[in-house]
């Protein structure tokens, strides 16, 4: 598919970080999409194991923006969302690099946004990579009684609910068809957020518009989950780096801050610090040490910390 430097309707934005061949495989699966009027914005956050260079080289007709240091999920993404807007693209795609689409995923969201001007963004149905049959994610939603974001369908088979067309409460940065215009007025990522957490917080801001956010099941893509912090050998901390856990946590703790009431802030602490504590037993029992040092840290940094709100748009960029 020849993609020219005109904008088209959707800008397709990916960030890569040391993940060569994640990244490529998705690049090559959105080369045989039968939607074309798309362009594919290529971020690389700071790499060092000469990725970004073999990636140019491979599709040197992809926008590409350079990051000299990693800056987050969040930061990457948004200097690139400030370019579609700049740029005035009328869709932009958050999609994780280590994901992989099915040919029509872009056309089924696009068709369906744009004839629906009461919605603001929309998302895939979202399965594991690993088991093409077993779901990621099939909608997400926010409990505001125990601060817990949540997934619809997560490891499991098809369900009732996972087929349906559905308005949720968030959507995934995994996969997030959006407005461009409207990031104008909702804001781009809270940067303070780094990563995790802040697909809600988009979310919920961008929910303010009055506009819809829809989960369409027919779109469908592959989700390869956390690639990026995992190591490839478990060691005596396990596979998953602590810098998860500890944005988790932290952003866990900001989220119920920002968004709850005095009496559901209540509740959502007695039940976040219940299955902190539980972590905590579960790390110092596989002595996991750095762990539970990082998850101690991210608990204090969230009570004392809070969000910046450094999320606007930079007309500069």
């Amino acid at each position: 598919m020849p993609i020219t430097n005109l904008p088209k309707s959707v800008a397709v934005i990916l960030i890569n970080w040391n993940s060569y061949e994640y990244t490529h495989n998705c690049i090559q699966s959105l080369y045989e999409m039968e939607f074309q009027d798309f362009d594919i914005i290529l971020v690389d956050n700071g790499s060092k194991d000469g990725s970004d260079k073999k990636l140019i080289k491979d599709f040197p007709n992809i926008i590409f923006l350079k990051i000299i240091d990693n800056i987050g999920f969040t930061g990457s993404n948004n200097l690139a969302l400030n370019y579609c807007i700049n740029r005035e693209y009328k869709y932009s795609m958050l999609l994780n690099n280590d994901t992989i689409v099915e040919p029509d995923f872009l056309k089924i969201l696009y068709d369906y946004i744009n004839i629906h001007p009461e919605v603001a963004a929309v998302q895939p149905k979202i399965y594991f990579e690993h088991d093409r049959n077993l779901l990621w994610n099939a909608g997400s939603y926010f409990n505001h009684w125990t601060g817990q974001s949540y997934t619809e369908g997560y490891n499991k088979r098809i369900t009732l609910n996972s087929e349906k067309l559905k308005e949720v409460d968030w959507i995934t940065g995994c996969g997030l068809l959006v407005r461009t215009e409207l990031l104008k007025t909702s804001g781009l990522l809270d940067e303070s957020l780094f990563m995790y957490y802040e697909d809600v917080d988009l979310s919920f801001r961008i929910k303010e518009s009055g506009l819809k956010l829809m989960y369409v099941p027919d779109s469908i893509i592959y989700h390869i989950a956390g690639a990026a912090y995992k190591a490839k050998k478990k060691t005596k901390e396990g596979i998953v780096n602590p810098i998860v856990h500890y944005h988790n946590a932290r952003n866990q703790i900001w989220m119920i801050k920002q968004y709850l009431n005095p009496l559901q802030k209540i509740i959502a602490f007695t039940c976040t610090f219940a299955y902190f504590s539980a972590v905590l037993v579960y790390f110092l029992l596989r002595w996991r040490i750095v762990k539970f040092k990082t998850y101690v840290k991210a608990v204090k940094d969230g009570i004392k910390g809070k969000m910046t709100r450094k999320y606007k748009f930079d007309p500069s960029v």
